[in-house]
């Protein structure tokens, strides 16, 4: 309505206007008897009346379609009315989508070529990888050890760039099933031992809460707690010698929690720790955080549908919680 009012002011303004001036016209030429001209005016302003009310009502849905927000590209299809000017902008609209429509095609399809170089990349940087650390093994310390870990360290950062490609498709990645913790926490540490003994930083396990199962998907949980516990370990070397994984049930929610005696996260970077690229004041001192792990982190458990509980004071660790609600848990 009030769009409505707003395009035909004008109008409104200027019949007002002439009307006035037809009344002074006929004032100042000596006419006295103004009935005539009122009556005028009345005819004038029904006529008036007449014409915006069918304005109006022939074209509301039209104004409705104006004041609404779109929900969808798709609306931006409808037709209001059969008013000259509504079906003008329909046609705006329809040229539009499709130009929209065929730009969205053309970034979705360069997006996915790129996502599966990334992939098949990543694939293939595996092998020689792989092959290095084999010929390590061959070599004396302490040049033996240096090579394994700057591969790890390369493989490491191979499989963020995986995950960051699958991260995008991630729906089409889930296999939900029930995994038993335990296991799960021991896979983790069993693939990171060498990272804990160059770090001398060793894991304690508090299975709080006997086979504790849960629902979800092995190779996203897998990467989410490896994350954690890498961030665990690297903040925590040179200042505590363990990390504490814990399982246990809170409220009938299934937890399983990360915690370290490291440096602890400074109060100006809490607000930002799960930013894609946000590496805060640890990590520049660091220099080894890509600031992906955490966004990932929180992204792959949204979509998991599990919650990430985390506190931390500085120079005395920090904890992280990744929380199974009842519906996920399977006893």
């Amino acid at each position: 309505m009030k769009l409505f009012w707003k395009e035909h002011s004008l109008l409104i303004a200027l019949n007002i206007v002439q009307f006035v001036a037809i009344l002074l016209i006929y004032w100042l030429d000596g006419y006295r008897n103004l009935l005539p001209a009122f009556y005028a005016i009345f005819i004038g302003f029904f006529f008036l009346t007449c014409y915006l009310f069918y304005q109006y009502v022939s074209r509301r849905a039209f104004y409705q379609r104006l004041s609404e927000p779109l929900k969808s590209l798709d609306e931006s299809l409808q037709k209001s009315s059969q008013h000259p000017v509504s079906e003008a902008l329909n046609e705006l609209l329809r040229s539009q989508y499709k130009h929209y429509q065929e730009q969205i095609h053309t970034i979705d399809k360069e997006k996915e070529e790129h996502l599966k170089l990334m992939d098949q990349w990543v694939h293939q940087m595996k092998t020689p990888i792989s092959v290095i650390e084999l010929t390590a093994q061959n070599l004396d310390e302490p040049d033996s050890s240096s090579i394994r870990e700057e591969t790890e360290r390369m493989k490491s950062g191979l499989n963020t760039i995986l995950y960051m490609a699958r991260l995008r498709t991630i729906e089409q990645d889930f296999h939900i099933k029930p995994i038993q913790l335990a296991s799960l926490v021991h896979e983790v540490n069993g693939e990171n031992k060498r990272f804990y003994i160059r770090n001398k930083v060793y894991p304690k396990v508090e299975e709080l809460t006997a086979r504790v199962t849960v629902q979800t998907d092995e190779k996203w949980l897998f990467f989410i707690l490896t994350q954690l516990v890498l961030n665990a370990v690297k903040y925590s070397a040179g200042k505590s010698q363990s990390i504490i994984i814990s399982i246990y049930e809170r409220e009938r929610e299934a937890i399983l929690e990360v915690k370290d005696f490291g440096v602890g996260i400074p109060e100006t970077d809490k607000k930002r720790i799960f930013d894609a690229f946000y590496t805060g004041e640890n990590g520049r001192e660091f220099r080894e955080s890509t600031g992906m792990g955490l966004y990932l982190v929180k992204e792959a458990a949204e979509y998991l549908q599990h919650q990430i509980e985390w506190e931390s004071q500085v120079g005395e660790g920090s904890t992280f919680r990744i929380i199974f609600s009842e519906t996920q848990k399977v006893f």
